[in-house]
């Protein structure tokens, strides 16, 4: 049994980007804080990850934005063609920097976290600790792990992600996976070429029938590419096979896609279909509580998903300290902070997840016709109205 301490203390399941950042502010407002990591490393996987104004200044507050602006790549340049290359709509990223107070950036999703763990109080993080039950009563939470190992605190966070654990306990079945109807590969090449000077901030994307892919630098000489091919569930490829794969579904394309692919350590290239949930009726009982996507996982078609963990990771410790007090108090009004954590998140976040679908849809048309009126469209939109869609997204203050 962890022994208990004077300080209101959380219980946090999950040390991704999400379980992360609460960790950081729940130690700023005073509580003790433990991370509980079902894997046996903290090593860094994963690709690239977009970080949009509204991330930017959620890393502000979390006093890591330095730090993933030294180690990431800003974005000056989004441009989107035509799998042939004609231009389709050139996004204003610096107007957008200077409308929202901050500057997006790409970088690698272990950059992230390796800043993020930085940012902790030495052995926050338990590793190899997978998840049993908790049990909750009136006074406080109990996680059980596989190893027998148990933990009490005032709060239990389930920042598990996808596939958590808490939630099943939590809810059941009560919102299963919806596949998005495309799965995707991404790869981090080291290349260069004169022509396409992606780290001076640029990158793009193209559209085709059924499929896109994307391209930018994240930093430290790296180049981060992502490729998504509609497709039936269950489709992944083995990891010999995804090169060629990749290679196969953007032959012809416009340059320099083939010779990106072509730069990739096949062995490094992931492949993994997508999926979201409907938003729950709701995301928290007594002392515990979800949080990123745990939550409210969302397909990636509007880079939020980080972003969206990050601004719920602020969001439950202040209400935490405001409804619970210093941090000398037992943590007796916790559930009530939870609940209204709950609420003030809930909407935002469900408007993300249904916005990223829809999304979706449009950026992976098939059929010709639809896919000449989407491009049309985009080539008459006014460079002020493709800001102001998305003001109520990016602009949002954490």
């Amino acid at each position: 049994m962890v022994s208990a301490s004077s300080r209101p203390r959380a219980l946090i399941i999950g040390a991704g980007i999400g379980g992360l950042s609460a960790a950081i502010a729940l130690q700023s407002a005073g509580w003790d804080v433990s991370v509980y990591e079902r894997t046996c490393t903290l090593s860094g996987i994963g690709a690239g990850i977009v970080l949009a104004a509204n991330a930017m200044k959620a890393l502000r507050k979390l006093g890591a934005d330095e730090q993933v602006s030294r180690l990431g790549a800003p974005i000056r340049q989004a441009d989107i063609y035509s799998s042939d290359g004609r231009l389709l709509v050139s996004l204003p990223t610096e107007e957008q920097a200077r409308r929202y107070g901050a500057q997006s950036y790409l970088i690698h999703r272990a950059d992230l976290h390796s800043v993020l763990l930085g940012r902790l109080e030495p052995e926050t993080v338990r590793t190899d600790m997978k998840l049993r039950r908790w049990e909750q009563s009136e006074r406080s939470v109990k996680a059980v792990f596989e190893d027998g190992t148990t933990a009490e605190g005032d709060v239990l966070i389930g920042a598990d992600g996808l596939h958590s654990a808490v939630r099943a306990q939590l809810f059941g079945e009560s919102a299963p996976l919806r596949y998005a109807g495309y799965t995707a590969l991404r790869g981090i090449a080291h290349w260069h070429d004169e022509r396409f000077p992606f780290e001076q901030g640029g990158g793009f994307e193209a559209w085709g029938p059924g499929k896109r892919f994307g391209v930018s630098a994240i930093g430290q000489g790296r180049i981060f590419w992502f490729a998504a091919v509609n497709a039936p569930q269950g489709q992944e490829l083995p990891p010999a096979d995804r090169k060629a794969a990749a290679l196969h579904h953007f032959r012809g394309w416009m340059e320099p896609i083939e010779a990106l692919i072509a730069a990739t350590d096949e062995a490094s290239i992931l492949s993994h279909d997508i999926f979201d949930r409907r938003p729950l009726a709701g995301w928290s009982r007594g002392r515990v509580t979800l949080l990123g996507d745990a939550a409210h996982p969302m397909l990636p078609n509007l880079g939020q998903g980080g972003a969206q963990a990050m601004e719920d990771a602020l969001a439950l410790a202040r209400c935490l300290r405001q409804t619970c007090g210093t941090p000398d108090t037992s943590g007796t009004d916790a559930a009530a902070a939870l609940q209204q954590y709950e609420r003030e998140r809930f909407g935002r976040t469900a408007l993300v997840v249904r916005r990223s679908r829809a999304m979706g849809r449009m950026v992976q048309l098939a059929h010709p016709a639809a896919i000449a009126v989407r491009n049309r469209l985009l080539r008459l939109l006014p460079a002020r109205m493709q800001i102001s869609r998305l003001d109520w997204l990016v602009g949002y203050e954490p």
